[in-house]
């Protein structure tokens, strides 16, 4: 013979119900900080890795045409160092 208890019942759908509604508060509160670190973050002045990219890769060039231009200025220093002609001004 089966006997009903209606606390039972109520007690077993209060939490039930109780436990959707934190889990949805949960899946709310998650939604909201990463909204907020969204925003957070697309505040700061952070460069896109392309960009960071392209600027190493002048700044590498720019490099290499410094010590091309500090040889070719030795070698006319030594140019004339060693008597050579006088560049026109």
């Amino acid at each position: 013979m089966q006997t009903e208890n209606r606390l039972f019942d109520d007690l077993a759908k209060f939490l039930n119900g109780a436990a959707g509604t934190l889990a949805g508060m949960g899946r709310e509160a998650e939604g909201a900080a990463r909204e907020r670190a969204r925003e957070w973050i697309g505040g700061l002045d952070f460069v896109a890795r392309d960009e960071f990219d392209a600027v190493k890769t002048m700044a590498a060039a720019a490099r290499d045409e410094n010590e091309a231009l500090k040889a070719r200025i030795a070698a006319l220093e030594a140019k004339l160092a060693a008597g050579g002609s006088q560049p026109s001004s």
